[in-house]
């Protein structure tokens, strides 16, 4: 599984879900803090549709942590300020680059749970859409 799509699992599941994960490699590791959570902020960029050019839309705060598990490296990088969240995910992040890591199997049931809900609130939005139609479009009688 790769990375990027661990990270997006990770960032929508609850702190609860991800902390469930992190505490099956501590049972059986010990991760070392290298750099301890704590709040920076991250610039966001955008690509302008019409021109495709890339653009600052501003500055969000972000939530960031390092661990060392066994001689991997675990980095884990948060919007927000939850500090253990992040420190969790960064445990994972040490197993998984480690080859430790036995939770895939949870993340892709977690992967489908959140994809389950996307596409309910997706087709909820979808009922309160509204549909204009153009007045060139109509024939005159």
């Amino acid at each position: 599984m790769e990375k990027r799509r661990i990270s997006r699992i990770l960032a929508r599941a609850s702190k609860e879900q991800v902390r469930s994960l992190a505490d099956a490699v501590k049972a059986t590791h010990s991760p070392v803090i290298v750099k301890a959570p704590e709040k920076s902020l991250a610039m966001v960029r955008m690509r302008e549709p019409v021109r495709e050019s890339l653009f600052h839309l501003g500055e969000v705060i972000v939530c960031e942590a390092i661990v060392d598990l066994d001689g991997a490296k675990g980095v884990a990088v948060l919007m927000g300020d939850d500090f253990e969240k992040v420190l969790d995910m960064a445990v994972i992040d040490a197993a998984c680059n480690k080859g430790v890591f036995a939770g895939y199997g949870e993340l892709e049931r977690l992967e489908k749970e959140q994809t389950l809900r996307l596409e309910k609130e997706n087709a909820m939005f979808l009922q309160t859409m509204v549909s204009f139609q153009s007045m060139d479009s109509e024939v005159a009688p």
